[in-house]
């Protein structure tokens, strides 16, 4: 059986901490260096029902894509809730390592992992590294459908091949407008709308996308004259999920070569906040006054 610092050795060599961005906190957050390592859980969320699905599952390692603590803290008390996580990962001799933005770039990386989920065929990078001399990591993807699609249809071609959650999919543009192309990242990304149109796709799969950044996207006047990409937003833990099926693939490659032995799991847990979804009835029109029940005020 390895030892811990030799799997970290090993994490940190698919996903290499120095490609995180500066305002990340990836790496080991607890763990004893010497200790062995049988099971492996890959997770989104280092959230309490992880950290106990983890001591349910005799874990010796938890590896997270959402840091713990990404701010810092003063305190790891268990009075708070992610002392609380600390704390039963310390009882039960878990580790927990943190793999974020050093695996939003990596080659394969989070997005690589989107696209497969959605059986995209993947062109490149979004937004390339310009240290990588194959261009191949970077941020995002861009993507070809497996076949043309209109946009509601290819909303529900995503919903039904990512995780479920609470939000499904929403989707802004033409609903009949045809989908051959479209970039991909996984989690937020309407930081991302100037290099989507910069790409020429026809959409943008990514998530929490907000009302005004939205709304600009949709109604940008492209210098070309053409309409600019549609938007699809997906749930972020969904964009993310499938990315933990891929590094447990990655890992259980690494054990294989070393004759480790090792045990990799992929929780299934939905960690995504969002629990209930009500969909909207038609607005009525006109509304008379803003008394009128259920008329926006």
């Amino acid at each position: 059986m390895p030892v811990l610092s030799e799997v970290l050795t090993a994490l940190d060599a698919l996903w290499p901490p120095e490609r995180a961005e500066g305002w990340d906190a990836v790496g080991t957050v607890c763990g004893d260096p010497d200790a062995e390592v049988r099971r492996v859980l890959f997770a989104v969320d280092p959230v309490q029902e992880i950290a106990e699905e983890a001591v349910r599952l005799g874990a010796d390692l938890l590896v997270t894509h959402h840091p713990l603590y990404l701010r810092g803290t003063t305190t790891v008390a268990a009075s708070t809730f992610k002392g609380k996580v600390v704390h039963t990962l310390i009882k039960h001799d878990i580790a927990l390592h943190v793999a974020h933005t050093n695996a939003d770039t990596a080659d394969p990386g989070v997005s690589d992992a989107l696209a497969g989920a959605l059986d995209l065929r993947i062109l490149g990078p979004l937004v390339a590294d310009a240290t990588d001399p194959a261009g191949r990591r970077g941020l995002g993807r861009i993507c070809e459908l497996p076949h043309p699609m209109t946009l509601t249809e290819f909303a529900s071609y995503a919903a039904a091949r990512l995780p479920a959650t609470a939000q499904g999919i929403r989707a802004a543009g033409d609903p009949d407008r045809e989908i051959r192309t479209v970039a991909v990242s996984g989690g937020s990304g309407d930081s991302l709308f100037g290099d989507v149109r910069a790409a020429g796709v026809d959409a943008f799969l990514t998530a929490d996308l907000r009302h005004h950044p939205a709304s600009e996207a949709v109604q940008y006047l492209q210098p070309d004259g053409q309409t600019p990409p549609a938007l699809l937003d997906a749930a972020h833990w969904a964009t993310e999920w499938p990315w933990c099926e891929q590094a447990a693939a990655q890992l259980d490659a690494v054990s294989d070569r070393h004759g480790w032995g090792l045990r990799t799991h992929v929780s299934r847990t939905v960690t995504d906040p969002w629990t209930a979804h009500a969909a909207s009835a038609p607005l009525t029109s006109p509304v008379e006054t803003s008394n009128t029940p259920g008329a926006p005020r």
